[in-house]
């Protein structure tokens, strides 16, 4: 019998057409992309014999992108020795270096930038985000300014900063931007920091948190400098950044700029297809089947990994977008398990969020979603040793942990975030939890006055970021 492509509407695939989709189906992965090679994995591994297409703007396969504001910067490893392992052959087709263009949901074809149409029956969407560029083109095409995101970016400002810049400028104290600045400084490279927040990381774990940030950056010679904008940069004669303008009238001299003011989802692509995607990432249920911007689910379209945005029912079914490796891994497994099951089959992405990075010597992990919380206590060390577990509460249940060198401890504090419990934490004492210690206000920013490089993104309930219109189809 040949392939039959069901309608999208269908709620349930019968056992024979599951079976034919595994057999003969024709699945497109778009984002060749740590939740790509994952999903693609998957679905090997549960006997997908189909056809597989893997779709990615960028020329190279799957690598990893931790590492390139970590040991590429430092010059301990090479940007192009970053490819991800392997876990079993995939068997597909590489279709690297043509981003998509377009989705037509009605012919189940994704539209590619070199004119092609490449046709499904299960679509994974798993386009992730890019880095947002310096907003005057001009400037942001001087020698010199960076952005860090890609492979490329990674080579190519490893190779300035092992030429000696007589000082770096980076723009925005989030993570990424944190780190490039421990980078430069374990370097012996003059920094400077401009972050327009109160602190660095301060809108993803708090003011009480980010102070102790703050300090580590100082005491290890970054000229830190908050709640400043970057006004202008300025180049010389050759083309070549020189100088930057702040917003409190100072100029700092620069060489090179990096440019560290968060991401952009990849979605523009999906603009007029009638799928819910906006620059907030693609609404999914909690099993990352995509909404249309109807809000009805899709049977034939999922999304993981950073473009995803799913509900959970342990931070108030709010939709998260998470910027995390562990989580594009864990959702796209999911995603790729559903796309072959029946629905009394299909499993929900509810992992806890986690999070580490590494920067001025000391490991920073958080789990759940510290960003929602209103208080925060210190169970375990103190702020002023550098070495502490702070426990983040909202409507009195735990929300959240982070850790500074005490990493060892948060599983116990993530099974407090997964079983609910209340806050602050019943027990009395932790390690060396001072006698009659309270939770603080958590001190985060107003929303409206926003700091650079959150790593969770919490937003509304509707598929779709905008007011439409419905015109019924004649």
């Amino acid at each position: 019998m040949p392939w039959t492509i069901l309608p999208r509407w269908c709620p349930v695939l019968g056992d024979g057409a599951l079976e034919q989709l595994k057999r003969e189906g024709r699945i497109v992965v778009v984002g060749a992309s740590l939740a790509g090679l994952r999903a693609a994995e998957t679905l090997r591994a549960k006997g997908f014999a189909g056809s597989l297409t893997m779709i990615g703007d960028e020329p190279c396969e799957p690598y990893d992108r931790p590492p390139l504001s970590k040991q590429v910067l430092l010059g301990r490893a090479r940007a192009d020795h970053t490819a991800l392992p392997r876990l079993r052959s995939v068997d597909a087709t590489w279709r690297l270096g043509v981003p998509a263009t377009g989705l037509d949901m009605a012919a189940r074809r994704v539209r590619l930038a070199d004119g092609d149409e490449v046709p499904y029956d299960r679509l994974l969407i798993a386009t992730g985000v890019r880095a947002r560029p310096w907003p005057r083109e001009e400037e942001a095409e001087l020698d010199g300014v960076f952005v860090l995101r890609t492979r490329e970016h990674g080579a190519a400002l490893a190779r300035r900063l092992a030429e000696g810049p007589r000082r770096v400028l980076v723009i925005g104290a989030g993570f990424t931007g944190s780190e490039i600045a421990s980078a430069c400084r374990e370097r012996g490279l003059p920094v400077t920091v401009a972050e327009r927040g109160a602190a660095p990381l301060v809108g993803a774990l708090g003011g009480v948190v980010a102070a102790v940030a703050a300090d580590l950056q100082r005491e290890h010679g970054v000229d830190l400098r908050c709640g400043v904008m970057v006004t202008a940069l300025e180049g010389d004669a050759s083309g070549r950044v020189r100088a930057a303008h702040l917003s409190d009238g100072s100029t700092v001299e620069a060489d090179v700029v990096i440019v560290s003011l968060g991401a952009i989802r990849n979605t523009e692509w999906l603009a007029g297809s009638g799928l819910g995607a906006g620059p907030r990432g693609i609404a999914c249920d909690a099993g990352c089947r995509a909404f249309d911007i109807r809000g009805i689910v899709t049977d034939d379209i999922y999304a993981a990994g950073d473009v995803a945005r799913c509900p959970h029912p342990l931070f108030g079914y709010q939709f998260l977008s998470l910027e995390h490796w562990g989580n594009a891994s864990a959702q796209a497994r999911i995603a790729a398990h559903n796309m072959l099951s029946e629905s009394t089959d299909r499993l929900p992405h509810l992992e806890v969020p986690a999070f580490w990075s590494s920067q001025f010597g000391v490991n920073i992990k958080s789990v759940g979603v510290p960003s929602m919380a209103t208080e925060i206590l210190v169970s375990q060390g103190s702020l002023e040793g550098r070495r502490f577990i702070g426990v983040y509460g909202y409507q009195g249940r735990v929300i959240g942990a982070v850790a500074f060198d005490q990493a060892r401890w948060l599983p116990f504090y993530q099974e407090l975030i997964e079983t609910t419990a209340p806050f602050p934490p019943t027990f009395a004492t932790v390690d060396r939890r001072p006698d009659g210690q309270r939770p603080v206000d958590a001190d985060f920013p107003d929303p409206s006055v926003p700091s650079h490089g959150p790593t969770v993104s919490l937003s509304g309930y509707s598929p779709a970021d905008r007011r439409m219109t419905f015109t019924p189809a004649h």
